[in-house]
């Protein structure tokens, strides 16, 4: 009888992509077919399947980097850095995408791609925190003062994301209320299409996540052998 192969580590995340591939597909269909069309804007509603769930998962990701941040100042262990690091990075690629298919939706709803309005703003504002997060990463040489500095940055900025969050129960802003008096305010093929597309798009933050991680795990293996090597030579 034949042994079983272990699935390797490059089989597993061919299959991980696979099913996030199908999920988004799924997604799709759900989104522009399935989902019923909404009565005030039309069909320019069926972005929000795709809004909502890039913004959502920029949230968890700017969450990730301040946990991490948090573990990395207690337990100086890099591996918590390079996880931080990677989630802030995916996590503003999320967001850029949210604000952009945020202004497409604007401008057949209110007719411009932008108000300075409190979600708005407040969400632009986080977005420019999280750059200028990764221009720290690029800018200080010294790799144990930036990811001291990093992390105690990424715990800060964190501060604005439940800002962002509930400022439309806060303020008066044009954006519009999902959740009202504890309800999901859509009917029910569209509140089954939006948890399609939320599940689609945690899985594909993980995988990113995961591969942006890798990424700065082979980063940080150059930094300590050119180290060495200009040790060797001095």
């Amino acid at each position: 009888m034949k042994e079983n192969k272990p699935l390797n580590i490059s089989t597993t995340r061919k299959v991980l992509w696979g099913l996030g591939f199908a999920l988004l597909l799924v997604s799709l269909y759900m989104a522009l077919l399935f989902a019923p069309r909404e009565r005030t804007m039309g069909d320019v509603q069926r972005i929000f399947y795709f809004h909502m769930p890039l913004a959502w998962n920029g949230f968890l990701a700017f969450f990730i980097t301040f946990l991490y941040g948090i573990r990395y100042l207690i337990r100086r262990d890099l591996q918590d850095d390079q996880i931080a690091a990677s989630s802030a990075e995916v996590g503003l690629f999320f967001i850029t995408l949210a604000l952009i298919t945020g202004s497409l939706w604007a401008r057949p709803a209110w007719g411009t791609f932008w108000v300075w309005e409190p979600r708005l703003t407040t969400a632009f504002i986080l977005w420019l925190m999280y750059v200028f997060y990764l221009f720290l990463r690029r800018s200080i040489e010294d790799r144990d003062r930036v990811r001291l500095v990093t992390s105690v940055y990424g715990i800060i900025a964190f501060v604005n994301v439940p800002l962002v969050f509930m400022s439309i129960r806060w303020w008066r802003t044009q954006h519009p209320v999902l959740i009202k008096m504890g309800k999901i305010d859509m009917a029910p093929q569209m509140v089954q299409t939006l948890m399609v597309s939320l599940v689609t798009f945690t899985i594909l933050y993980v995988l990113l996540l995961v591969e942006r991680r890798a990424v700065e795990r082979l980063e940080d293996r150059v930094r300590q052998m050119k180290e060495q090597i200009r040790e060797v030579w001095q």
